[in-house]
């Protein structure tokens, strides 16, 4: 347990400075900010709103903003985590230390889930804090009629777990390749697969990791039969749906296999 505590505290110094981790941070700040600003400009003609449509329209364009960033966004922090270790050369140096291969490649993929999760986490909080920041702001938007607090944590977590599938080929594939190309450019193509998957509901897009945030996203905005998402019902949000058991057996199982790539890695 020390030795995965250690390893998890080095890799936080390690990547404290890349565009990896500031990118977990940044991206809600400034999304989130864009949306108050839109809906700060736009508060005249959103004013006859009632509390629950106001937070449906603001929390909905940063959620959907941020579904179809996040799959790229779990590509690029899966590669910058293991890039510290390509550029640098240092694989046999970290497996020459007196902790366990495994304390190592699981810390290093933790740490990697622990920044996703932060970013979502970001994405919650500033949601909640804008949305009640522009109520008071503009008091004839009456974000304070509704709560909406615990929809908004469920989509989020929803989404976290969507993520994990991508997640776990993504580290695996930036293990196995330490160029750029390679691992970005097979999740680029696969996520815009996954997105046309989902957005057509092919039967069978369930079983693509890469299809699950739009999937998961798709599944939580309310429809009218005929007229599209409406803004009139809140979230419906259901965990733990196929997708995420599919996308949580793929997690593990690549997670396992990468262990084993990091093994033969280790003596090269």
């Amino acid at each position: 347990m020390k030795g995965f505590i250690l390893s998890f505290q080095s890799e936080f110094y390690k990547t404290r400075k890349t565009l990896g981790f500031w990118s977990a941070i940044v991206l809600p700040v400034l999304i989130s900010l864009l949306i108050f600003l839109v809906m700060y400009d736009n508060a005249a003609k959103m004013e006859k709103l009632p509390g629950m449509m106001l937070w449906r329209a603001y929390s909905g364009a940063i959620i959907n903003i941020m579904g179809i960033l996040l799959p790229f966004f779990v590509i690029f922090v899966a590669y910058s985590t293991n890039s510290v270790e390509h550029k640098a050369d240092t694989w046999k140096t970290l497996f020459s230390l007196p902790i366990s291969k495994w304390a190592i490649y699981s810390a290093k993929y933790l740490y990697t889930v622990f920044l996703i999760f932060i970013c979502l986490l970001l994405f919650l909080l500033f949601t909640i804090g804008t949305g009640n920041l522009l109520g008071m702001v503009k008091p004839t938007l009456r974000f304070a009629d509704f709560h909406m607090e615990w929809a908004l944590a469920q989509v989020f977590f929803k989404l976290f777990l969507a993520s994990l599938g991508i997640l776990s080929i993504q580290f695996l594939l930036s293990l196995v390749w330490s160029d750029f190309l390679k691992p970005m450019g097979i999740g680029f193509v696969c996520t815009i697969s996954g997105m046309f998957m989902a957005g057509l509901d092919w039967q069978y897009a369930y079983l693509v990791p890469y299809s699950h945030p739009m999937s998961a996203l798709k599944s939580m905005m309310p429809h009218v039969k005929g007229k599209g998402p409406s803004l009139k019902a809140e979230y419906i949000v259901e965990i733990f749906t196929k997708e995420l058991y599919v996308g949580l057996v793929v997690a593990v199982i690549v997670f396992i296999t990468g262990f084993y790539v990091v093994q033969k890695k280790s003596v090269k």
